[in-house]
């Protein structure tokens, strides 16, 4: 069941939610296992109504694995009180620690019309539909999303835009730095 604050966000718009570059959990299941993982360099590619995202994905990791088989996956925009959690899934591998979800305590849930697993917490949301692109992935580890549908939490991001100045500390997006260590999303700029 999805969380009590997630509201649709229309595909046109569905760039915005990664477009200050936060840190992503990227989530895919095949077979009945489900895997999530962090990722830091994923950033959007195309708007539109046909909106794409990218997500660097290592050849070693078991969520990749789960992507390619089932052909789709989900970015997450983890908040500030998820570092850990993503830190935890992004350090541990499924195949080494096969019950890092719950070592983690990583709640998952689906969306209406989806079978991709979500993770709880998060304040956003894309489904994706890959996009094969052979030679990016084997020789960059890069993977084409096609957004399919998105979603927010509605305390942080609505009509279309980030409302981080109006809600909790704890609802900023994280920004990895290295080993371990993120900067939350600051306070608004005009220029």
């Amino acid at each position: 069941m999805p969380p009590k604050h997630f509201s649709a966000v229309p595909l046109d718009k569905s760039y915005r939610l990664l477009n200050h570059g936060p840190t992503v959990l990227v989530s895919a299941s095949h077979g009945g296992i489900s895997n999530v993982m962090a990722a830091a360099w994923a950033c959007v590619l195309d708007y539109g109504q046909t909106p794409k995202v990218t997500v660097v994905l290592d050849k070693s990791t078991f969520t990749r694995e789960l992507l390619v088989a089932s052909g789709e996956f989900a970015l997450q925009l983890p908040p500030k009180a998820l570092a850990a959690l993503t830190v935890g899934v992004g350090t541990d591998s499924a195949r080494e620690v096969p019950d890092k979800l719950s070592k983690h305590g990583v709640e998952l849930f689906t969306a209406p019309g989806s079978t991709v697993p979500l993770v709880a917490g998060c304040v956003g949301w894309l489904i994706c539909k890959w996009v094969p692109e052979p030679h990016n992935e084997q020789t960059y580890d890069l993977f084409i999303g096609e957004v399919v549908a998105a979603w927010a939490d509605d305390r942080v991001f609505r009509d279309g835009h980030w409302q981080f100045e109006s809600a909790p500390d704890d609802l900023r997006t994280l920004h990895h730095v290295a080993g371990g260590q993120f900067f939350a999303i600051g306070e608004s700029v005009q220029g």
